[in-house]
């Protein structure tokens, strides 16, 4: 994509928004947010405090950055185990002198997440509700410079509730609390390779437990590296006009991967050809011959599970892209999402409320009435139910 070259020739803007400057990341343990916090640290900010609810990632990313051996020079690194949205947040944010920059990578971002009612409402109080109190909480102790929240090309014409909770999320970051941040940007990309939880991450996991690998049959997936992902990451966050989603300049005719190609090549590199079937029973049954004819099975599965696309797209319907000065990103304007008030309002009442009474449907019905590019697909089908 080219877009180490864009960083470095955007390398004395990027110095000038970032050298000497407090920066707060959250979610910043997870695959995206760690490759963006070493990219900062490259710029001598004057600190970088990490916030995620993750004990394990934070205590890697740590040992990674010193490991590394960083000339951190006077750059305090600080990390802190709690959630973004909890009243603990809000006490740090009212101890801690003002932050200069805020990336938000917190989210959940599987579309299992949609399996039943608790798991849909603990995702859109995490993408939405949560967010939300958080940027009023940062409002509340004065004017901010910058904010800045990964979103996902799942916004873009959204099939699941997943990809209409991060399409909310990109309204939350750009209109809650909206005078008291100069700028607020947000960015869409494709997946990170063998990032955590990802589907190439899984088949070097399957492969080290000698288990079958599984991929949905003709699906079509982008992908960035982590060093990708972090370049994207810094110049929406620092580069980016105020108030633009910027995306990735990808062509899908020359970019856009088989995901059972992508499984073959991974086991090609392991010494290994793949075997493709179209049943568990087969699958796990043909582990067995695997060292002795060099095949590793791989399940081809139908892609019929709920909210699930066979291709990836970064442009909504009724959105369209402009110039943004970066020769692989381009940026899609925001426009106010004139319900969002009364949505925050009734999602914080369904999550904080256990007793009140709601089911999928209604939350479809109620997330299509605020995305209105939203077309859900339910098929009863779930990821968990695969191998």
């Amino acid at each position: 994509m080219g877009l180490s070259c864009q960083v470095e020739a955007r390398e004395a803007s990027l110095t000038a928004a970032i050298r000497g400057r407090r920066i707060l990341v959250v979610g910043g343990g997870g695959s995206i947010g760690a490759a963006t916090t070493r990219a900062l640290l490259a710029y001598a900010p004057a600190g970088v405090v990490v916030v995620d609810i993750s004990e394990n990632y934070l205590a890697e990313l740590v040992r990674d950055i010193r490991s590394r051996n960083a000339a951190l020079g006077h750059v305090q690194l600080e990390t802190h185990v709690f959630d973004y949205g909890a009243p603990v947040m809000q006490r740090f944010l009212a101890a801690m002198p003002k932050f200069d920059a805020v990336l938000n990578f917190a989210a959940i971002k599987h579309v299992r997440a949609e399996r039943d009612v608790y798991s849909v409402l603990h995702m859109l109080d995490v993408n939405v509700v949560r967010q939300a109190r958080f940027k009023r909480w940062l409002a509340a102790t004065g004017p901010q410079d910058r904010y800045f929240a990964v979103s996902t090309d799942k916004a873009a014409n959204p099939v699941s509730m997943m990809g209409a909770s991060k399409r909310l999320m990109e309204d939350v970051a750009f209109d809650v609390a909206r005078d008291a941040f100069q700028t607020a940007t947000s960015t869409r990309f494709a997946n990170v390779a063998f990032s955590n939880g990802s589907l190439l991450q899984a088949f070097l996991m399957r492969i080290e437990k000698r288990q079958p690998l599984a991929v949905p049959a003709a699906t079509r997936r982008f992908f960035v590296s982590h060093a990708e992902a972090a370049d994207i990451c810094l110049l929406s966050a620092f580069a980016a006009p105020d108030a633009h989603v910027l995306v990735p300049t990808l062509d899908p005719a020359s970019h856009l991967t088989l995901l059972q190609e992508v499984a073959e090549r991974v086991l090609r590199t392991q010494g290994y050809a793949p075997r493709f079937v179209d049943d568990e029973a087969e699958a796990r049954a043909a582990m067995a011959e695997v060292d002795a004819k060099g095949c590793w099975p791989v399940l081809l599965t139908p892609l019929d599970t709920a909210g699930e696309k066979p291709y990836e797209e970064f442009v909504g319907e009724g959105e369209q892209l402009v110039d943004v000065g970066l020769r692989s990103l381009r940026g899609v304007a925001h426009r106010a999402n004139p319900s969002l008030d009364a949505l925050l309002e009734t999602l914080a009442g369904l999550v904080d409320e256990p007793q009140r009474h709601v089911d999928k449907a209604q939350l479809v019905e109620l997330l299509g009435a605020a995305v209105p590019a939203m077309r859900h697909r339910e098929t009863g089908a779930s990821l968990d139910a695969r191998m």
